[in-house]
């Protein structure tokens, strides 16, 4: 874990397939393993595997443990044969612990034309057992169907990962802090969430006012009851990582400040105005994780607005933060984000899933200030580009330059690989509608492609 890598960020929905269809767990996610092992990548890192709401943002997701159906291969029906119903019948003997929840959640979820678990029938919204045996034993076909698709997701991923490692590349995943009101676990799991008598949300997340929001932002997911999930020595988070840890090798926590603490908003209030700061047990969280895994495989993401007492619990676990290096060029001293503010321990990026690409980005800046860091990334990387047989202008320039950082491990986006403009970004943020679709075709990628960028890994000692 101490060598230098370079990997790529791509959410496996945004492989290539047919038009209008995303991406999904079949030959072409093979096929972009072998092409990041000719590239010298190592890392490939990917947005939560978890199954979205309607508006396709992986980070609310109706259950934070079951992926995403919409990444089963169309003969996936055939891939179940396969693996027999042997196998089958013993994953529905010793079932996941989450999957008689979701199965119930979602089936019911479906027959209430999916509105929001607040809207069922009281006895369903309460989770009474006596209405939900009831409901068990008139749609076994319906719940079993659902636990086919994620035991074959389950089996065609742990092929993935074996495939993965075995070419020397690490999945890298993503895990959301907070989980969406709408969800199996929030509606199995009231206690864990600060929930009224009728299980609704008394304070919901967010972020307070800033420099880029006169009203903050309000997320809207429910806040954990930390006190109850101390008392229980944190088992769901427990089993929350443990589960996470048999899909990737490295997790990036989102938003990992609300470990130290988080915003609280009354669910009443329509802004994030008037919450207040709330503390997390953080320590005590990260203790009891540690414990079950004692090397922690955590990236803080730990952009935006961070106090000391955030990097003081970043730091007291050494867990390597994260570096955005197109927030890196606004001039002032001590930028994070600069070229020159890099550290060893950390996760160097050009851009992330919310970021323009870098040439979108680069586009939208005035005349002066492109040429002020066209001039300084060109002095500096303009020759190793030349060797490597890469453009000598952007998005790689800013590429050689992460790669030159001193931080152990660099991600850059597939689109800027692929020199790709502001048209391919993966989401904008704060707009519900047109986000997380986008998906690269294989004549995007040149044959010299692979060999080109593997001078570039191999020159900056990442391969």
């Amino acid at each position: 874990m101490n060598k230098r890598q370079a990997g790529v960020l791509l959410h496996p929905t945004s492989l290539p397939n047919v038009e209008g269809k995303p991406g999904q767990l079949n030959d072409q996610a093979w096929l972009f393993l072998d092409w990041m092992a000719s590239a010298g990548l190592s890392i490939w890192q990917m947005l939560p595997l978890t199954q979205p709401h309607e508006d396709l943002s992986p980070y609310q997701a109706v259950s934070a443990f079951a992926l995403n159906p919409a990444l089963l291969p169309d003969n996936w029906l055939t891939q179940f044969e396969q693996f027999g119903a042997n196998a089958f019948t013993d994953y529905l003997n010793h079932p996941p612990h989450w999957l008689e929840d979701y199965v119930l959640f979602m089936v019911i979820r479906d027959h209430q034309n999916k509105a929001s678990w607040r809207e069922w029938p009281h006895e369903l919204k309460m989770h009474e057992t006596e209405a939900l045996q009831r409901f068990t034993e008139e749609h076994q076909n319906e719940l079993l169907a659902l636990k086919k698709q994620q035991f074959v997701l389950s089996k065609i991923w742990q092929q993935f990962k074996m495939d993965a490692n075995q070419k020397g590349i690490q999945l890298f995943g993503d895990m959301p802090i907070f989980v969406a009101f709408d969800s199996a676990d929030v509606w199995a799991n009231p206690d864990q969430f600060k929930l009224d008598e009728e299980h609704n949300p008394t304070v919901v997340t967010g972020v307070p006012p800033d420099y880029f929001s006169e009203t903050g932002q309000r997320w809207g997911n429910p806040h954990y009851n930390w006190n109850v999930m101390q008392q229980d020595d944190f088992s769901w988070w427990r089993k929350r990582l443990a589960d996470a840890l048999t899909q990737f090798d490295l997790l990036r926590i989102d938003h990992f400040r609300g470990l130290e603490a988080s915003w609280e908003i009354k669910a009443t209030e329509e802004t994030a105005i008037h919450g207040q700061w709330v503390k997390t047990p953080g320590y005590e969280l990260l203790d009891a994780l540690k414990s079950d895994f004692p090397n922690l495989p955590i990236i803080a993401e730990d952009l935006g607005s961070i106090t000391p007492e955030v990097i003081a619990l970043k730091e007291h676990y050494e867990l390597p933060g994260m570096s955005v290096l197109q927030f890196g060029f606004n001039g002032l001293p001590d930028n994070p984000h600069s070229l020159h503010e890099q550290v060893e321990n950390s996760v160097t990026y050009t851009g992330t899933h919310d970021n323009d690409t870098t040439l979108g980005w680069f586009e939208t800046l005035d005349n002066e200030t492109q040429n002020w860091i066209l001039e300084q990334l060109q002095a500096t990387n303009a020759e190793q580009l030349q060797q490597a047989q890469l453009p000598e202008e952007m998005p790689w320039l800013l590429i050689a330059a992460a790669f030159n950082t001193v931080a152990q491990r660099v991600i850059v986006p597939m689109q800027d690989i692929l020199m790709l403009d502001g048209g391919h970004r993966m989401n904008v943020p704060g707009t519900p509608t047109g986000n997380w679709r986008w998906q690269f075709d294989w004549p995007q990628i040149s044959d010299t492609l692979a060999d080109n960028l593997r001078v570039l890994v191999q020159q900056t000692d990442r391969l």
